[in-house]
């Protein structure tokens, strides 16, 4: 069985919330380890995905996008997720945020924690994570030091760290968020988004024998 997966994020990303709430007991019951992996989705899409960004901000009012909303809405009532979605900060510049979070990735459970508050003040309460005053108040309140935390965020090694992950996910073939690496078979699989859970568990159980 593989000890464990590795998800690729970012904290502006609805599916990427859904999937951070859902995958946790997946993963769990099957005794799997998340490896959570901050990365920049903004500078995905700048690579690989141009025409995502680009079509969001043109064709929200259009059948496709009207019901990509319904189905968002449809997946939160499922998992029991308040979706507070889009809000006034959307689309969201996240990349003060997920330096944050860059700098609790040694630390799985201590930045699962800040990811859970992240999205909650995100997705529930509808604050917005550019400020990083909002992001030192709600790293306080999840037990962290916020202001040496937000000190730390902008110094080099961090937006070298940021950096250095989204690179890494776009070169394994991510295009967006979250990007789900399972082991399969001596190499790996790219799940992406909240729908794609089921394949995720699908790979693992076909990896243990299922």
């Amino acid at each position: 069985m593989p000890a464990q997966i590795e998800f690729f994020f970012d904290l502006s990303s609805p599916w990427t919330c859904l999937a951070f709430h859902n995958l946790r007991p997946m993963m769990r019951e099957r005794g799997v380890a998340i490896r959570w992996r901050p990365f920049l989705v903004g500078g995905v899409h700048n690579a690989v995905n141009r025409a995502y960004p680009e079509a969001r901000q043109t064709q929200l009012s259009s059948p496709k996008w009207r019901q990509f909303a319904r189905s968002l809405y449809d997946w939160a009532a499922l998992a029991g997720v308040t979706m507070s979605f889009p809000g006034p900060h959307f689309p969201l510049r996240s990349v003060h945020a997920m330096r944050f979070c860059c700098l609790l990735e040694d630390d799985p459970p201590a930045l699962e924690r800040f990811a859970e508050a992240g999205f909650e003040a995100y997705y529930t309460r509808q604050e917005n994570l550019d400020d990083p005053a909002v992001l030192v108040a709600v790293a306080d309140a999840a037990g962290f030091d916020g202001e040496a935390l937000r000190a730390r965020s902008t110094e080099q090694p961090t937006k070298d760290h940021l950096r250095a992950n989204t690179d890494e996910a776009i070169a394994r073939g991510a295009f967006g968020s979250p990007s789900i690496f399972v082991p399969f078979e001596g190499g790996e699989r790219l799940y992406f988004g909240n729908d794609q859970l089921p394949l995720v568990a699908w790979a693992l159980d076909r990896g243990r024998g299922g």
